[in-house]
């Protein structure tokens, strides 16, 4: 004689419960938030065991597109929106264009998306590194009393280009005075 199943799968009305409960918490992508359904079906059907019907795994997993497909024509989940959002934000802490693309591909954002929600402005790489540059105090930020010999600036170039910016980009950020670093970072954390 068999247990019972603990619980019938996942529904519509399940999911998407579960899928606004998730968004109240955190922004999120079409991607992002399929994920985070597909593991909720996932623990259904580990749940179950042996007795896992196949059809009903594939038929939740139906619901998840629906549910997100329903969410996103709703503007519940936007991509680019979130791009947007996250895009500023990571340009403010200090994050290459590169690694602001990269990271919302992660995302599951799309890449002609990511790059429309980049910063325009023409400076805008140029702040990102010199926030990085305050963050980690070097080049107009480091002390005043400091004077940095060549190996001193290649490991500053370096951690400029590990950040994913251009040589050039990293190489301005670092001759930069600081009264002119401090007015860009200002209007990049404005704007």
């Amino acid at each position: 004689m068999s247990a019972a199943r603990p619980d019938k799968p996942p529904d519509e009305a399940s999911l998407h419960e579960a899928a606004l409960s998730y968004l109240a918490r955190y922004a999120a992508t079409q991607a992002m938030l399929r994920r985070v359904l597909d593991r909720r079906v996932d623990r259904w059907a580990r749940a179950q065991g042996q007795e896992v019907d196949a059809t009903e795994v594939a038929d939740a997993r139906r619901l998840v597109g629906t549910v997100v497909a329903e969410l996103t024509a709703a503007g519940a989940v936007d991509d680019a929106a979130f791009a947007t959002a996250r895009a500023r934000s990571l340009a403010r802490a200090g994050r290459s264009q590169r690694a602001v693309i990269s990271y919302l591909a992660a995302k599951g954002v799309a890449g002609d998306t990511a790059r429309a929600a980049l910063p325009i402005e023409d400076d805008a790489e140029l702040a990102a590194a010199l926030a990085l540059a305050a963050r980690r105090r070097i080049g107009p930020f480091r002390r005043p009393d400091a004077v940095p010999d060549e190996t001193q600036r290649r490991r500053e170039l370096g951690v400029l280009a590990r950040a994913g910016f251009a040589q050039s980009v990293a190489a301005r950020t670092l001759v930069m005075e600081r009264e002119e670093a401090e007015e860009l970072l200002h209007r990049l954390r404005r704007g």
